[in-house]
């Protein structure tokens, strides 16, 4: 069907299908009745619309409002298995995939650990195999991938830069290469650009369209979003803070051989034992459980369990240490303060997260202190997989553009 034109009945029918099923994403089941008072719609035409819709697939009906005085009214949803999507989240030690219906749901996950030699597509089509049979489905029952790794793909070379640190993910041809053995669209997209998604669609960056993402796990990184777009750089490196030259530290020569740089050096997980020993601080033994504590390498595992059982005795040693770490931190987040003015920095990753508010005020503190402005300071809301939820959110945003696009 050839594109509808402006002021078309054809348009303004799609323009209401999608309202409404933007509605029936965020309200969950409506009734007809509903549905037209939020549209603005009158109720034979609220009435056509569902049954477009209902038609077409894209909604089901899931019951009636019974309960409430007069005759029960249909209640309507959308329809999870008209699409489904899968999520990757690739870290130097495991490949993580899972699959989500339309409605975002999660319906299965499956986790392939690192072996020595792995190869990338080897990796992706594990997991994102092991997803889908776990949910019932084939590869290509997915409308759309989209997968999250440490870098970014450069768009000249195809070449993933900035993560030397990701064993069997160098290959020249690789793109090419997954793009043969995946039968759908697949998307690569940085992992912390990611959280910064799950943080804006689900957590603690809804409602914001200017923000800095903070990120400290296996490496130390941002992302930046403007305009409510995530802004991606000429190469993709944007947010690469960790080669950031910063005071403290001497300047590092050639970061991308050496894959660090003075902020990450400065202010990484790393150097954290070292850290609390100079400071006094006993190490501690193991890593947190919760959720937000999550599968990582030794040394983030040692750097959340320092500050964890720092941020819950925060005095002494423990507070000498939390506000070294805060004013690390600070060094490197008031230079992008300074060129940025970002309305909020969301604070993510493990170990910023193991510090808790007693890390939040003293960063904020030192920050008010390096800065010319003062953005609050927000911790990160989405602490279970953010990397993983970020790629699925990303990927259904691009397909229910697609599926709900009735005027084609």
């Amino acid at each position: 069907m050839p594109a509808a034109t402006p002021g078309t009945p054809s348009l303004l029918r799609a323009m209401n299908d999608r309202a409404a099923l933007d509605l029936l994403l965020t309200h969950g089941p409506l009734s007809r009745t509903r549905i037209g008072h939020l549209t603005g719609l009158s109720k034979p035409t609220a009435s056509q619309l569902l049954a477009r819709l209902e038609a077409a697939g894209l909604v089901v009906v899931t019951g009636t409002d019974g309960g409430r005085p007069g005759p029960s009214a249909q209640l309507y949803a959308i329809n999870p298995r008209a699409a489904y999507v899968g999520g990757l989240d690739v870290t130097p030690g495991r490949v993580l995939a899972a699959v989500a219906d339309l409605t975002g749901t999660v319906i299965a996950s499956h986790e392939v650990p690192y072996t020595e030699g792995a190869q990338a597509v080897d990796q992706v089509t594990e997991a994102l195999g092991g997803a889908v049979e776990a949910a019932g489905l084939r590869r290509c029952d997915l409308h759309r991938v989209v997968i999250g790794t440490p870098g970014a793909f450069d768009p000249q070379t195809g070449r993933l830069r900035y993560a030397s640190h990701l064993p069997g993910w160098h290959s020249p041809t690789l793109l090419d290469d997954l793009a043969a053995a995946l039968p759908m669209p697949v998307e690569y997209e940085n992992d912390v650009n990611l959280a910064a998604v799950a943080e804006q669609r689900l957590g603690a960056a809804r409602g914001h369209e200017d923000f800095v993402l903070l990120w400290n796990e296996e490496g130390l990184g941002a992302a930046l979003v403007f305009g409510g777009r995530l802004h991606r750089g000429w190469t993709g490196g944007a947010g690469e803070v960790g080669f950031l030259p910063v005071p403290g530290r001497p300047l590092v020569r050639q970061v991308t051989r050496a894959n660090s740089g003075g902020y990450q050096e400065l202010a990484g997980v790393e150097g954290l034992p070292r850290l609390a020993a100079d400071l006094g601080v006993e190490p501690a033994s193991g890593s947190p459980d919760g959720p937000d504590a999550g599968p990582h390498g030794p040394e983030v595992a040692a750097a959340v369990a320092l500050l964890a059982r720092a941020a819950a005795a925060p005095e002494g040693a423990h507070l000498r240490f939390l506000q070294a770490y805060a004013t690390a931190l600070a060094t490197g987040l008031a230079s992008l303060v300074a060129v940025l003015d970002p309305e909020i920095v969301v604070l993510a990753g493990a170990a910023i997260g193991a510090g808790g508010e007693p890390l939040r005020e003293l960063l904020e503190a030192e920050l008010a202190e390096l800065a010319p402005s003062r953005p609050r300071l927000v911790p990160g809301e989405v602490l279970r997989r953010p990397v993983l939820h970020g790629a699925l959110e990303s990927a259904l945003a691009a397909t229910r553009d697609e599926v709900f696009d009735t005027s084609r």
